[in-house]
């Protein structure tokens, strides 16, 4: 019997049962580079700031990389971007250091973390065009190599810009990284220059980090950006050899050597799905980048499970919202199969009373298609159909 007398009508709010989850954005695109004609109270040195449209980005001025970067997102359909400016210094090697930043004064690339707390919004693309194609004292990139400190923390990528010299460089660059969160677009792009009436070279990474975040707009983090048209771009910095049905091109030899190219074919498409993973299991970008929005949204939507009693309903409830979400996923075609279950060797009588619940779950991100096998033969028994035909007849 209920502990108080009640001679009426009470009612009771059941909140037990799984909830739904709610994909996290993935498309924001992180930029870092530099405006020395910026608007400083609107844009203060290596400080995060949301732009959501040219307007707002116009007062970055036209000098530094910044406007330009801004500009190659915004043309492939992405409008959202979080953007650090950082002082120009008196040479390339002084803004190159500004760029790479502090990791104890969070300024330049590090400033990127701070843009959950300070926006509200945490960018999953990196880059720093202009600023990631250098390899000082023929080292590693200095910028590249401060962004990979912060991208898994981040559950980010990084799409750098290849040196755009020539095909040896792009391999020897490709080398200095082994990371599935590093993903390498050589060469540049040419634009149109409206001051200049000229083509121009721009970085192509700008363009690379807009198309896949307008990709996960239009599709999914689960397509690959390959294949895609990059709008505003009328060239390649350097002509790259491509044929479709063909190994030997510089296309295809980058492509192999992880490196992402600039095509032309019906348009210039951005051409690779590889980033620079030495473990073939996190090969592709869009595996790399599904699992991470995966891992992000479950653990953002589960929230309102901490602290509650761990009962056999709590338990149900958790596992019932994570595999509820991954068969959702499974309907959409971001996974192959997805499956939620609990291991009574983790959940120990020890372990469930000092307040730890552990559930296992696995998922299988669709490849991209990349490679695509035709077996042709000929046929002569064709014949004997086409005069049994004419017989007939």
């Amino acid at each position: 019997m209920p502990a108080n007398f009640l001679h009426g009508i009470e009612t009771i709010e059941v909140t037990t049962g799984a909830r739904p989850v709610q994909t996290v954005r993935s498309s924001i695109v992180g930029l870092v580079g530099t405006a020395e004609d910026a608007d400083a109270a609107a844009f203060p040195l290596d400080t995060p700031v949301l732009i959501t449209g040219p307007t707002q980005a116009a007062a970055l001025g036209a000098g530094g990389t910044l406007r330009d970067a801004y500009d190659a997102v915004w043309r492939q359909g992405a409008a959202v971007a979080v953007v650090v400016r950082v002082a120009e210094g008196l040479d390339e090697a002084a803004t190159l250091a500004n760029v790479a930043g502090s990791v104890s004064a969070q300024t330049g690339a590090f400033a990127l973390e701070l843009a959950g707390s300070v926006v509200q919004q945490t960018p999953r693309i990196l880059a720093a065009p202009g600023w990631t194609g250098q390899r000082p004292s023929a080292a590693a990139n200095p910028v590249v190599a401060s962004m990979l400190s912060i991208a898994g923390r981040m559950r980010a990528v990084i799409v750098a810009d290849g040196p755009g010299t020539n095909e040896a460089d792009a391999l020897t660059y490709a080398g200095d990284y082994g990371s599935d969160r590093v993903y390498i677009v050589d060469p540049g792009v040419l634009v149109f220059d409206p001051v200049t009436s000229a083509p121009a070279e721009r970085p192509a990474s700008g363009y690379a980090a807009g198309a896949i975040a307008a990709r996960d707009l239009s599709r999914g983090f689960w397509w690959s950006p390959s294949n895609t048209p990059l709008n505003g771009v009328i060239g390649a910095a350097r002509p790259i050899t491509f044929r479709i049905n063909e190994t030997e091109t510089e296309a295809n030899r980058l492509n192999e050597a992880k490196v992402a190219t600039i095509v032309h074919q019906n348009g210039y498409r951005l051409w690779g799905n590889r980033t620079t993973a030495t473990d073939p299991l996190w090969a592709f970008l869009p595996v790399r980048r599904t699992a991470d929005m995966i891992y992000e949204s479950v653990e953002q939507a589960l929230l309102w499970a901490m602290d509650r009693p761990i009962t056999g309903q709590t338990i149900a409830d958790v596992r019932d919202t994570v595999q509820g979400y991954l068969n959702t996923l499974i309907a959409r075609g971001a996974l192959i199969g997805g499956q939620v279950w609990i291991d009574p060797e983790k959940n120990t009588a020890v372990t469930l009373q000092a307040g730890q619940l552990s559930l296992d779950f696995d998922i299988e991100p669709p490849a991209p298609l990349e490679r695509l096998t035709f077996t042709a033969s000929r046929n002569g028994d064709y014949y004997e159909e086409l005069v049994a035909t004419l017989s007939e007849a």
